[in-house]
């Protein structure tokens, strides 16, 4: 069965209630963590390297692989199982998930799905977020009697922070890039590293001419050093502007004259 298969296909809001509950006596216990597509959003990555104590670049080889948008080309992670007959989430055991408190998204929010539709609206396009519930045949969660509401599941799964931080990259998930053009593979490579593979974004920041080119004010230049999630979010405005969505980052007038000097005499 694919996973879209397990999806309910109707909308609601955060106000609808459900029974639900997944506790280690319940005999489905931690089936909903194999064979599963689990999509990471940069945040994602950011807490779990963190909590294995890895860097960004050896955490996405060990437990991901990438996969490209057909509609957009844009590259995003994909949680890698296990290559055994269950197909198991390489953080999943016996007991449960060994990285639980920081888990990603997805699956703090099961057994809901969240969606993200564009809109016309009074003041150009909007965002309306959804909400869908995934139910797989094996869950017995649904039996159980601890009633919520979409809103309380929320706040009790602490999936609050995890939405707020990736909520400018999942716009970007929705977008292409100026024409309506595919990502070459240099600027999905940018893409990718902007993205989730923090660390290296951050030698290229720091470690190249980057600084020189962009006019960054200093306030933000030390966040960005000694604040992850501040680099990861400025990482997004970098991606806007490489795909010419947004004039978020502002080039230097030193570094718009060499280019032209360069170019005449080039």
């Amino acid at each position: 069965m694919s996973n879209m298969d397990s999806v309910v296909p109707t909308k609601f809001t955060l106000d609808k209630k459900f029974k639900f509950r997944c506790h280690k006596d319940v005999k489905c216990f931690t089936k909903c963590c194999s064979d599963i597509d689990i999509l990471l959003t940069p945040y994602d990555v950011l807490r779990l390297k963190s909590r294995l104590g890895m860097l960004s670049l050896e955490f996405l080889s060990k437990y991901t692989y990438v996969n490209i948008d057909r509609k957009s080309s844009h590259p995003y992670a994909m949680l890698k199982m296990l290559d055994d007959k269950e197909k198991k989430c390489p953080f999943v055991a016996t007991e449960g998930c060994t990285v639980y408190s920081d888990r990603p998204a997805n699956c703090r929010y099961y057994p809901i799905g969240q969606g993200i539709l564009k809109k016309d609206g009074e003041n150009g396009v909007e965002e309306e977020e959804f909400y869908f519930f995934v139910k797989e045949p094996h869950c017995l969660g649904y039996k159980e009697n601890m009633e919520w509401t979409i809103k309380s599941w929320r706040i009790d799964q602490e999936v609050d922070v995890y939405d707020e931080m990736n909520r400018e990259w999942k716009g970007l998930q929705l977008r292409k890039n100026m024409l309506g053009q595919e990502l070459d593979e240099k600027k999905q490579s940018q893409f990718y590293m902007a993205s989730y593979d923090i660390d290296s974004f951050r030698k290229f920041v720091f470690e190249s001419r980057f600084l020189d080119v962009f006019d960054l004010d200093d306030k933000i230049v030390e966040k960005i050093k000694t604040d992850e999630a501040e680099l990861m979010k400025f990482g997004f405005k970098y991606i806007k502007c490489i795909m010419m969505l947004e004039q978020t980052l502002k080039v230097k007038e030193k570094a718009i004259e060499e280019r032209i000097k360069k170019s005449k005499t080039g």
